[in-house]
């Protein structure tokens, strides 16, 4: 069995969204992948001069390594443009958008690097270069915010036992570009339920909120929203206030949900379908012999310039 994953978008901003259940009737589902064992999820985007891009993990199972590509949708939401916005020789996902100081930044989850890269938009959409390593521990599903003077990170940590799945870890910095300081209380928040952190943190009427995902019976099952109480370097609390479920937004679609992103006037969301194939035990081979034949890096042509700077 193997996860299949879809993603939609909403022409309202997130805090909108997320303060009542998701209407199936507002969401636009991009096109999934032509070709089987393939799927896109993890989107966040922004929208420019009237086009909305959409940025996306794309994963195919016969490399198992994710590349972080771009949809672009005219005001009719009708496809005008799509391609490779990042790729590199380990797994990328979860591309958080932040916007500091006139730039437009990315973070990618790249946790198979050993630490955690932001990269400068360079040429939109298409062109990020590397400014800093953040962080020398293998983030995964960072996101950051600017909240009350300080910028603030949430992030899930690879380990044994799925680890990445049941705990949330906290860093906070004066800027962006760091120096990052792991939170008094790491972890500051244990379980399956909701730790591993699942789209953008949002300010609604001075409230903090961050929707995280429900990874108790299987990964990224839904989305839970937390409105964080306490948020300190010392001082972590958080309330469950809302959930998110897939049943009903797409056939075929309702097991797992677990982005809720948003950035200026739209949202974004995915959806997980369980499938089984007789093609399976193919496709593993296909990947192991790739793996073998050392064919499992990125695409000519795709990738990024060497790090300008380190921390």
């Amino acid at each position: 069995m193997y996860d299949l994953w879809r993603v939609g978008f909403i022409r309202r901003p997130l805090a909108q969204v997320a303060a009542a259940p998701l209407n199936r009737a507002e969401i636009t589902w991009i096109a999934p992948p032509a070709k089987t064992f393939q799927f896109i999820a993890d989107p966040f985007g922004i929208e420019r001069d009237g086009v909305l891009t959409v940025f996306v993990e794309a994963f195919d199972y016969r490399v198992r390594r994710g590349e972080i590509h771009f949809y672009q949708y005219d005001r009719e939401d009708r496809l005008v443009g799509q391609g490779i916005a990042l790729a590199e020789p380990f797994h990328l996902s979860y591309p958080c958008l932040i916007e500091d100081g006139g730039d437009l930044y990315m973070l990618p989850e790249g946790y198979k690097s050993g630490g955690l890269t932001l990269y400068r938009c360079a040429r939109f959409p298409d062109r990020w270069e590397p400014v800093r390593r953040i962080l020398d521990v293998p983030a995964i599903d960072a996101t950051v915010i600017r909240h009350d003077g300080r910028w603030w990170m949430f992030h899930a940590l690879p380990g044994a036992a799925d680890r990445a799945m049941r705990e949330m870890h906290v860093q906070y910095a004066d800027a962006l570009l760091g120096p990052w300081t792991p939170h008094a209380a790491n972890p500051v928040r244990t379980g399956f339920h909701t730790s591993r952190p699942g789209g953008s943190a949002f300010v609604q009427d001075g409230a903090l909120y961050l929707p995280v995902q429900d990874c108790l019976d299987t990964y990224g099952a839904a989305i839970d929203l937390l409105r964080i109480d306490g948020l300190t370097p010392t001082d972590f609390r958080a309330t469950r206030v809302r959930r998110f479920e897939p049943n009903g937004l797409l056939e075929g679609f309702g097991d797992g949900l677990h982005t809720l992103s948003g950035l200026g006037d739209v949202t974004f969301i995915d959806v997980k379908g369980l499938r089984r194939s007789p093609a399976e035990g193919w496709m593993r081979t296909v990947y192991k012999l790739r793996r073998l034949l050392k064919l499992n890096g990125p695409r000519p042509g795709a990738g990024s310039q060497i790090l300008a700077e380190t921390a």
